[in-house]
């Protein structure tokens, strides 16, 4: 197994397609080629646990938070940052981040806070926009069926249903061929006529160039005209945040307490509480300041985030409780959900990793302490 095997199936459950722009995901240290000893998952990578992946000879650390942000210029060891970069590469180890891609998948990190109290009937918060793509190209009637098929199994058209993929028969097309080409049909340099349809197919971004690569080898054309535009539609199963609804309504006094306990919280900080009870709840894994109105649009009679300021608990104008559970709280659950999809899938491959070998990080990262 190599490490490009392993973030392909990360890329599965969170296509890097649909982080943030300001995130930075993906690879960061190390060779894509590299055979896989061990997979460590962590939430951060820290020096502490890059010398936990050479003790448990791990060569490939799963990282929820991407240890290198913004651009390094120097590598001389000054910084904490640069201390990871330089002992990861003197080690041949890779990081992998994945943050904000599992942020916005539907079985991420929101699905995972939901999850951890018992929700239920959850939906996205913030769906992104601009995630659905469509595509619109000519093919011969003979043809069209067959490249519909090749599209559908790379995942394309499964937006909801079938429906996603139209044609329209009522045109006619037309093909040039030149001394150089090899046309359907008809003789070379003259100009044909042939019965072509229009296909419409819709698809999720991050297939794009899976989609323009199947298009251009199946299609019977030299030339293919083409076109793939950016619906404005929003997506329902990717973005950030998550609603969902107890299964009773409680007082807010006591769900805050069941918060603490399931996220193992040392603190809650949270606005005034109201005097109607609990029944709709919005999370939003690490800093959420800006999802708090959503939260409200969404009818949410509480949020839960992290990274909080003082004037951030006004907004709540006495229609929501807004609580700060932690930066950590909220994500730490996350490395536990990593490790248990990783040690599924990797059995799938020959030779796969030995029983094992995808470890869960001891060290606790938490740079937040509590009197």
């Amino acid at each position: 197994m190599l490490v490009q095997d392993v973030i392909n199936q990360l890329h599965e459950l969170a296509p890097l397609a649909y982080a943030e722009d300001f995130d930075n995901v993906g690879l960061l240290v190390g060779n894509k080629n590299q055979k896989v000893s061990g997979i460590l998952v962590t939430l951060d990578t820290l020096e502490t646990v890059v010398d936990e992946a050479i003790e448990n000879d791990c060569n490939l650390i799963v990282s929820f938070h991407p240890i290198i942000f913004s651009g390094l210029k120097k590598l001389t060891g000054k910084t904490y940052v640069e201390r990871v970069v330089i002992k990861a590469i003197q080690n041949n180890i890779a990081i992998f981040a994945i943050h904000t891609a599992l942020d916005n998948a539907l079985n991420g990190v929101n699905s995972i806070i939901c999850d951890q109290l018992g929700l239920t009937n959850k939906k996205i918060l913030i769906p992104q926009k601009g995630t659905i793509k469509k595509l619109t190209t000519y093919v011969p009637k003979a043809n069209a069926d067959d490249l519909r098929q090749s599209l559908f199994k790379i995942g394309a058209g499964s937006i909801g249903n079938y429906d996603n993929c139209s044609f329209n028969t009522d045109g006619i097309g037309t093909f040039k061929g030149n001394e150089d080409s090899n046309p359907v049909v008809g003789k070379i340099g003259q100009l044909q006529k042939e019965e072509e349809t229009q296909l419409n197919i819709t698809f999720h971004k991050h297939l794009e160039s899976q989609v323009i690569k199947t298009l251009l080898s199946e299609h019977p054309y030299e030339e293919v005209a083409y076109e793939i535009t950016t619906l404005e539609n929003t997506n329902q199963h990717i973005g950030m945040g998550m609603i969902g609804e107890l299964e009773k309504p409680q007082p807010y006094k006591d769900i805050l307490l069941f918060v603490k306990i399931q996220m193992n919280c040392g603190i809650i900080r949270h606005s005034a509480l109201l005097k109607k009870s609990v029944k709709k709840i919005a999370v939003l894994g690490g800093s959420g300041v800006f999802a708090i109105n959503a939260a409200k649009a969404a009818g949410a009679d509480l949020f839960l985030t992290a990274d909080l300021k003082y004037h951030d608990f006004f907004t709540a104008e006495d229609n929501i409780v807004i609580a700060d559970i932690g930066h950590y709280e909220s994500e730490q659950f996350t490395k536990t959900f990593l490790v248990d999809y990783l040690s599924k899938k990797i059995t799938n491959f020959a030779p796969a990793l030995p029983s094992g070998r995808v470890i869960l990080s001891n060290t606790n990262t938490n740079p937040v302490k509590y009197l």
